[in-house]
């Protein structure tokens, strides 16, 4: 797995996880979280293509 495959993942996960986090106790920063989220599945798109 490249690094980019794997960051994209990480950032997805976590922009996920404080997504749900705002919507049990909301927050300023829940915005940021989807912002991460769709950085996250970009990098996934590019970290998987093939080579």
């Amino acid at each position: 797995m490249n690094r980019t495959l794997a960051a994209g993942l990480a950032l997805t996960l976590a922009g996920l996880a404080g997504y749900v986090a705002g919507i049990v106790a909301p927050y300023s920063g829940r915005a940021l979280s989807v912002t991460g989220v769709m950085v996250g599945v970009t990098l996934v798109a590019v970290g998987s293509g093939k080579r």
